[in-house]
């Protein structure tokens, strides 16, 4: 909540602000509504936080605004501001663990399934999005369709949106690889 309200106090487009946290709002619902039958691990919940605190910040100014981009995009002598990237990488790299997590003791499936899914999950879902992007900003609100694509004058921001969250679904399930490897934890096939 107090992310919420700093990033709503003194945002730049209150429009914005609203499309901006739709998901996050719908994401929310869903945990809500999940909490008593379906629960998460500490550690999911914490990297489900941390993604959308990055989400809600990001919709304070807009990505393409973002202050801490534009310290980015000094500090690195980058051609633009990269917060959105920043994002669509955590979305992978943030939200793999959770979704392998569901898949392995919600729905107890296998565990290869559980590595695989949560890559090919977040693909499916980055290019959902990147189609869901297209709509609101040229079909159901072109006012704010600039905005909230942020693209920056990059034609292929949308590929290397998902190209981003893909790689950080991919890292993030190596890592928890390696790491059940080295520590020798094993889990149900």
């Amino acid at each position: 909540m107090v992310c919420w309200a700093n990033s709503y106090i003194g945002n730049t487009d209150d429009a914005n602000w609203f499309l901006e946290n739709t998901l996050v709002f719908l994401f929310l619902g869903f945990l809500t509504y999940t909490y008593k039958r379906y629960q998460f691990s500490d550690l999911s919940y914490l990297l489900i936080c941390v993604y959308l605190c990055l989400h809600v910040y990001g919709s304070k100014y807009t990505y393409a605004e973002n202050p801490f981009g534009y310290w980015l995009k000094d500090a690195l002598d980058l051609s633009r501001n990269h917060y959105d990237r920043i994002v669509h990488f955590s979305f992978g790299f943030l939200l793999a663990y959770p979704m392998r997590e569901m898949f392995l003791k919600w729905f107890q499936f296998p565990a290869w399934v559980a590595w695989t899914l949560p890559i090919e999950i977040t693909l499916s879902i980055s290019g959902f999005y990147e189609l869901i992007e297209w709509a609101v900003a040229d079909v159901f609100f072109e006012a704010q369709g600039a905005a909230y694509l942020g693209t920056q004058g990059d034609i292929w921001d949308a590929q290397k949106d998902i190209f981003l969250a893909f790689s950080g679904a991919i890292l993030a399930t190596t890592i928890v690889s390696i790491t059940k490897k080295i520590f020798h934890i094993h889990e149900p096939l």
